[in-house]
């Protein structure tokens, strides 16, 4: 079971649950080609990005197996949400997990995206005791496959057009990542902070 407390702190990035006040951000992300070329949507309406961000507002902690954590992304310096991550608790029984995540266009290539991520690990092996943590990708989602190797994560399989997106068949890369490797890094003592008060498809499908 996995309730964090809000915002999680980062060194550069607050990690909140999603919100209604987040919908411009939200349509204007996934406005751009680059950021749903690889989804499995196309750019969504106002409306249609609104009936979305509602239900993934309610993803905000993990009580059993297939829940996940839609969390927004905002720079500590401020400007509103800039993207968003989500951790899914895949399998009780094999203590699988997965996370995904998506970035505006403007704040890629800074390492946010790896920051984010980071944290989604660490909350996945230390929070939720997970053994293995995995990332699935378009296999000409380069940029996305960079940021797994940079978490330390293992490219363990390129599938062959196993699923058809938007009208082609569609390659995947998978890549994972053990507790005991993630441990073995140091990664689980560095750069996520949580705050005192009590709270409350790489890339993700909606």
């Amino acid at each position: 079971m996995l309730q964090p407390n809000y915002p999680i702190e980062t060194e550069r990035l607050l990690l909140r649950p999603l919100t209604a006040d987040d919908l411009d951000a939200f349509h204007a992300i996934h406005a751009f080609a680059d950021v749903v070329r690889y989804l499995y949507f196309d750019s969504p309406s106002l409306e249609v990005a609104r009936g979305m961000l509602e239900k993934r507002a309610r993803h905000f902690e993990i009580l059993r197996e297939g829940d996940k954590l839609l969390l927004a992304l905002e720079l500590r310096s401020g400007g509103g949400m800039i993207g968003d991550v989500s951790l899914t608790w895949v399998s009780a029984e094999h203590k699988q997990g997965e996370i995904g995540f998506a970035l505006h266009p403007d704040q890629q290539g800074k390492g946010l995206a790896r920051e984010a991520a980071e944290a989604m690990l660490r909350l996945g092996f230390e929070d939720l005791g997970l053994h293995r943590i995995l990332g699935r990708l378009d296999a000409r989602n380069a940029a996305s496959a960079k940021v797994l190797e940079r978490l330390g994560m293992r490219r363990e399989a390129h599938i062959l057009e196993n699923e058809f997106v938007k009208g082609e068949w569609t390659d995947e890369l998978l890549y994972a990542v053990l507790a005991r490797e993630w441990a073995a890094r140091g990664t689980m003592k560095a750069g996520v902070t949580a705050p005192t008060a009590p709270s409350p498809r790489l890339p993700e499908s909606p």
